[in-house]
């Protein structure tokens, strides 16, 4: 599982998509798009930013939800808590010959 976050996290278009979301959670695809646009001038289309969500998804980062006609994405960081701790973990005293 940390190697799918590992990769999601590797593009730096994805990475951008989660600062969005993590600045403003539950957003529908357009409204990433347009802060995508308005923020860091990626002008990527619907569908290309659709793949990195989805992307995102597979890797746990982010969950879609739908209501009515429309999706909202919002941030996941519980995959990340896994890949934090693991390298948070107290380290074994050394032992001395």
């Amino acid at each position: 599982m940390a190697e799918d976050v590992f990769k999601a996290l590797a593009d730096p278009t994805r990475r951008r998509i989660l600062d969005e979301l993590a600045e403003r959670n539950g957003q529908t695809l357009f409204e990433i798009c347009a802060r995508l646009v308005t923020k860091h001038g990626l002008s990527l289309s619907r569908q290309a930013i659709s793949q990195h969500l989805a992307v995102l998804e597979s890797a746990g980062l982010v969950v879609t939800r739908r209501q009515g006609r429309y999706k909202f994405h919002d941030l996941n960081t519980r995959p990340l808590e896994h890949i934090v701790t693991r390298w948070l973990r107290p380290e074994a005293p050394e032992s001395t010959p």
